[in-house]
């Protein structure tokens, strides 16, 4: 009755489906849309995963920021502000200590606190992907730093920039979320399309940068196309991109991804997450891809692995964890764009894969609001 019932918000609010209203639906087109509704309740378009298991995985410690004054300690309140939740703890002393099997914990090393998470490092950064959910928190952080020169890479200048201008009301299928305006009187909006832009192009829309934050990733739309803008977006575009980076002498690459990307690694690819979650275009499988390249391609790299991605702002403690180690919870995209933003200059982001969900004090058991 719920899959019944998102299934008809999901055809209501979501015009990329209008077609199948001129289509015979037949038994197995119904178990094709509830599989598409279904997934829709709970993923956003950038990064998505679902839990295996209702417990933490035993390599993951659910207390990586505890109780002492020097990890990343956000209180017990039932909404914490991001500022005081990451900004006041790594971006202010802009470390990240590995510990333990896979697990970070966020702290204050006074060697870095005189330039940790400034923009002294770095001149100029370009934003991929700027007008999406985790873009345009990212561009507006960077925005917010002053000497720093900041390009919002997007397909249409005029779209984009009335686009970032004004808060609206965004359904994604069963879930109603709110984006805020961003101000783009200190960025430079430039022409940036990962899949008809070859790498000369992209190279010279990079050219003079530094750094480049990541935060692409194809929308499910017609599912009998998915496997197509997947793999263009997410792998082809993505790969261009990064080889685009490294020839016009961009030095950091911060990427967004998912958790999960690499489950077939580590036991994970016939659980319910990366089995679903991967059926939509093989998302996770064209991530990895793109990952890979990355790591392979000579430059620093940080990439951020969020769990279930929340436009609320966060409600508990940051849990930053090893690679391949989290199979469940949510993140708020406000502490993603944090981490994105800090690792841009955190030495101790660098070559990393940073796996992120939000420590709500119970074992992560829940997918984008939805109790699994």
């Amino acid at each position: 009755v719920v899959t019944h019932n998102y299934c008809q918000l999901y055809f209501c609010y979501n015009p990329s489906f209008r077609w199948f209203s001129n289509q015979r639906f037949t038994m197995k087109t119904f178990h094709l849309c509830v599989a598409v509704s279904s997934f829709w309740v709970a993923i956003a378009p950038v990064a998505g995963f679902a839990p295996t298991s209702l417990q933490p995985h035993p390599r993951v410690s659910s207390t990586a920021s505890s109780s002492s004054s020097s990890s990343l300690a956000m209180g017990a309140q039932p909404e914490v502000d991001r500022r005081t939740a990451l900004q006041s703890a790594w971006m202010a002393a802009g470390v990240a200590t590995l510990v333990g099997a896979g697990t970070w914990t966020v702290g204050v090393d006074p060697a870095m606190a005189d330039d940790a998470g400034s923009s002294a490092a770095i001149k100029k950064v370009v934003v991929a992907g700027a007008t999406g959910q985790t873009g345009r928190r990212v561009l507006e952080r960077l925005a917010a730093q002053p000497g720093l020169s900041v390009v919002a890479g997007v397909r249409n200048v005029d779209k984009a920039s009335k686009a970032l201008s004004e808060s609206s009301t965004v359904v994604r299928g069963a879930m109603i979320q709110q984006v805020a305006s961003v101000d783009t009187s200190k960025v430079d909006l430039q022409h940036l399309d990962i899949v008809s832009d070859s790498i000369d192009t992209l190279a010279e829309t990079l050219k003079g940068a530094d750094s480049l934050v990541i935060a692409v990733g194809f929308v499910p739309g017609n599912p009998l196309k998915m496997n197509e803008e997947a793999h263009k977006v997410d792998n082809v575009g993505t790969v261009k991109l990064i080889d685009a980076a490294k020839a016009a002498g961009v030095r950091k690459v911060v990427m967004v991804s998912s958790i999960l990307t690499n489950g077939r690694a580590w036991g994970q690819e016939k659980s319910p997450g990366f089995v679903v979650t991967n059926a939509f275009g093989k998302v996770l499988d064209e991530k990895l891809v793109a990952e890979n390249h990355l790591k392979a391609s000579g430059l620093d790299y940080t990439i951020v692995r969020p769990g279930g991605l929340k436009a609320q702002p966060p409600a508990g403690p940051l849990i930053i964890s090893g690679e391949d180690t989290l199979i469940a919870g949510e993140v708020s995209r406000d502490l993603v764009a944090d981490v994105c933003v800090a690792s841009l200059t955190d030495s101790k982001a660098s070559k990393k894969v940073l796996e992120i969900i939000e420590d709500d004090g119970k074992p992560p058991e829940v997918f984008n609001g939805l109790k699994m």
